[in-house]
């Protein structure tokens, strides 16, 4: 019977056979899925708000003198002016960094997403409303401006005694559709005579296999390779025909040319991928792992009777070493995927033992593939 330690490991090692050898049916994608059309993005956008209508959960010490600012500040825009000596007490209110993201071709009008964070000591943002605040581009420039009701998932709760509860993140709340569009980012879809297609995944064969794929559906001369990432398309210079010519083009498929041979490990999951042309050469393994158990057995020392003495706690550990000898198994030359996960599987190895034979083999030279630590 297996145990749950082996059990979790085929499973492992099954996902990673799914995986690898599924790489190697040939596929026919689109080239929508593969590459992008350089100038089409989207843009960040940041900038700086106060949430008022908290119910007490606002900032605290470390904030609040930040938010009294701010809230004098926005009151004096407003024809508001508060007394230099008056004390502020901002806590229904927190000061908030906004972020957000501007798709590409937004018009003037549109209405985005916003994300709202303390950046104060406030316990929750729920129940709070951000009041009309402008959101920058990287430029410096105003491009949106945000405002409305935050909708908070998270939530918080806390006792006299000290104790306290926390669900999720309070200090974070979403406005959906908080921010309109007030200016247009140029981009240059228009203003070439070619458009650029950028490979999500730079490679000199799949280059050239989507300008061969192009030039062969719409015409010899349509397109050429520009370098291993790029590929550029003659396109009419008609917006209207332009937008026609794209999306007959993203819907040609092609096929990607496979990837280099690779082993990915996760040194915090311990998690390892295995590609599909992972081969090693000949090599002998022998893994073993020691086990080093230390239990804590503590005596009770009792004085004699009217000895004067004290009863005291002896401590007293017994320490036992166990060495596992796990069978040494051989790689023939050549050896595939599916033989080197069957072969470290029958020694019943854990992924972590895995990861560290496949360091030993690339150490002396007999894994034939890039070994990347993430």
């Amino acid at each position: 019977m297996l145990s749950l330690r082996d059990l979790s490991f085929t499973v492992i090692i099954g996902l990673i056979i799914i995986l690898g050898l599924g790489s190697g049916v040939a596929r026919a994608d689109r080239i929508k899925d593969v590459a992008k059309i350089a100038g089409v993005r989207s843009n960040q956008l940041i900038g700086y708000g106060i949430v008022v209508g908290l119910n007490g959960t606002g900032d605290g010490t470390g904030g609040r003198q930040i938010t009294s600012q701010s809230i004098r500040n926005i009151l004096s825009r407003l024809g508001v002016t508060l007394p230099q000596k008056l004390s502020i007490k901002p806590d229904n209110t927190a000061a908030v960094m906004i972020h957000a993201t501007l798709p590409a071709f937004s018009k003037v009008g549109k209405t985005i997403d916003v994300t709202v964070s303390s950046i104060g000591d406030a316990k929750s943002l729920r129940g709070g409303t951000l009041l009309m605040a402008p959101l920058k581009g990287a430029d410096n420039h105003i491009y949106a401006v945000a405002q409305g009701s935050l909708i908070v998932s998270g939530f918080g709760a806390q006792g006299s005694d000290g104790s306290k509860i926390t669900e999720n993140i309070p200090s974070t709340g979403l406005i959906p559709n908080g921010a309109m569009v007030e200016q247009v980012i140029d981009t240059p879809f228009g203003t070439r005579k070619d458009i650029v297609l950028n490979l999500n995944q730079p490679d000199f064969t799949t280059a050239k296999r989507l300008t061969d794929a192009i030039n062969k559906s719409i015409g010899p001369g349509t397109a050429y390779s520009i370098d291993s990432g790029s590929v550029s398309v003659s396109a009419p210079m008609d917006s209207s025909q332009r937008v026609a010519f794209i999306s007959m083009l993203e819907n040609l498929t092609m096929t990607p040319a496979d990837g280099v041979a690779r082993v990915i490990i996760n040194s915090r999951t311990g998690t390892v991928v295995i590609g599909q042309y992972v081969y090693v050469l000949p090599a002998a393994v022998s893994h073993g792992s020691l086990t080093v158990t230390i239990t804590e057995n503590p005596k009770v020392s009792q004085p004699a009777p009217l000895s004067g003495g004290n009863t005291v706690v002896v401590p007293r550990s017994n320490i036992a070493v166990e060495q596992h000898a796990d069978p040494m198994f051989v790689f023939n030359p050549g050896v595939s995927l599916d033989e080197i996960v069957r072969a470290v599987n029958n020694v019943g190895a854990s992924p972590s033992d895995l990861v560290a034979i496949l360091e030993a083999l690339k150490a002396v030279g007999a894994l034939r593939a890039e070994l990347m630590v993430i």
